[in-house]
């Protein structure tokens, strides 16, 4: 006699994964220092720090932070200095940005969420990383940006310029966001050097890329002058 049974299907929700990768492969040319610039003292703590602390804001599933692997030791250093123990791994960069995020990736796979971060933007808000999140869950490609307030003039090949309709133009920032299917695929592309920001890697990839607003004061530290605006934001930033 054959006893009757039912097999009952429990499907649990996976949730995703997320993660952010913080990307800090820049030096202090241009800010008239030996030190890389996400190392520069900003409020009394590495510029990193606060990326990293904002990060952490979050609380995602992991946080990478990717430098020069002649870097790494310092940072390691600097950590033990300024009493920074937020939990994060560090991965070696490449010769390009590029190379770094894809680095910083390798080993993630497709049901992942992942955002890409500068390492020295330092006021960069927790509303940015969330809703960037949610905006690349539902389109797979999520960037920050913001209007161009100054003029615009479009050089010509005979040494001229013409004007240009900036509320055409946005300028971009991070974080940007993608689905681990979208950045994973974009980035199994070779290498070009038109790639200007990971945005531009989904995109050549022939995925759409949703823009957001962003923020003014998300500024990246790249002169001497941001970092005294940088400091000046600072404290209201992280009251929040």
């Amino acid at each position: 006699m054959l006893i009757p049974f039912r097999i009952q299907l429990i499907i649990k929700k996976v949730e995703e994964k997320y993660a952010i990768i913080i990307v800090a492969g820049g030096s202090g040319k241009r800010m008239n220092s030996e030190v890389p610039k996400q190392f520069l003292l900003v409020g009394g703590k590495p510029v990193l720090f606060y990326a990293l602390r904002r990060a952490y804001d979050i609380k995602p599933d992991l946080i990478r932070v990717v430098l020069p692997l002649a870097s790494i030791l310092e940072w390691r250093r600097l950590c033990l200095e300024y009493d920074i123990n937020i939990p994060h791994d560090v991965i070696a960069g490449g010769e390009e940005r590029f190379f770094s995020v894809l680095n910083g990736i390798r080993d993630l796979d497709e049901g992942w969420i992942i955002a890409i971060h500068d390492g020295v933007r330092p006021l960069v808000t927790k509303e940015m990383f969330l809703q960037g999140k949610e905006i690349a869950k539902r389109d797979g490609a999520s960037i920050p940006v913001v209007p161009v307030v100054d003029s615009l003039r479009r050089v010509t090949a005979d040494g001229g310029s013409i004007p240009v309709n900036r509320s055409e133009y946005r300028a971009v920032q991070t974080p940007q966001t993608f689905r681990g299917d979208v950045l994973l695929t974009s980035y199994r592309q070779p290498f070009s050097n038109h790639f200007t920001d990971d945005a531009s890697v989904v995109e050549a990839a022939g995925y759409k890329v949703s823009l957001f607003n962003g923020s003014a004061d998300n500024i990246k530290i790249t002169e001497p002058h941001d970092l005294r605006i940088a400091e000046e934001l600072l404290s209201s930033h992280f009251c929040r």
